[in-house]
């Protein structure tokens, strides 16, 4: 029998439920990620939402620096732009909040799991990750925008 056949492949892989569990969990975030994202860049294409930002001064406003260009424009920096979600330059964030914030999601999940096997070690990692996922969001050490 070769080595590389399908059925000898299938025979030796052995997937761990918690790989399943954080891989089907990252599959739906990213999924739910992406289509935030393609509707909200719908939105902000149809105007149906005001942009917070006239399309038309966008390319004066990209070669400013940071401070300038929310100086400017009054755009939200860290996590303002949760309140002005009414806005359609703005609501394309939640996309990209979603797909963020998946890792930390699957990791928080796999705890019940990790807890009833009784396994400290990867409890405690992944309990490290998500505080250093929670902590980097908050901008504790580097303050956003």
């Amino acid at each position: 029998m070769n080595v590389n056949s399908p059925a000898t492949a299938s025979a030796a892989l052995v997937v761990d439920e918690v790989q399943l569990r954080y891989a089907r969990l990252l599959d739906w975030g990213t999924r739910i990620g992406l289509a935030a994202l393609l509707v909200s860049f719908a939105i902000y294409n149809t105007g149906l939402f005001p942009s917070k930002v006239p399309r038309h001064r966008l390319p004066e406003l990209w070669s400013e620096p940071i401070a300038r260009y929310l100086e400017l424009t009054g755009a939200p920096a860290g996590w303002q732009w949760v309140t002005m979600l009414q806005h359609g330059d703005v609501l394309g964030l939640v996309g990209i909040a979603v797909l963020a914030g998946c890792s930390g999601v699957c990791l928080l999940s796999l705890l019940p799991m990790y807890l009833r096997r009784g396994d400290r070690a990867y409890l405690g990692l992944c309990l490290a990750q998500a505080a250093v996922l929670l902590i980097a969001a908050a901008g504790v050490f580097g303050g956003g925008h």
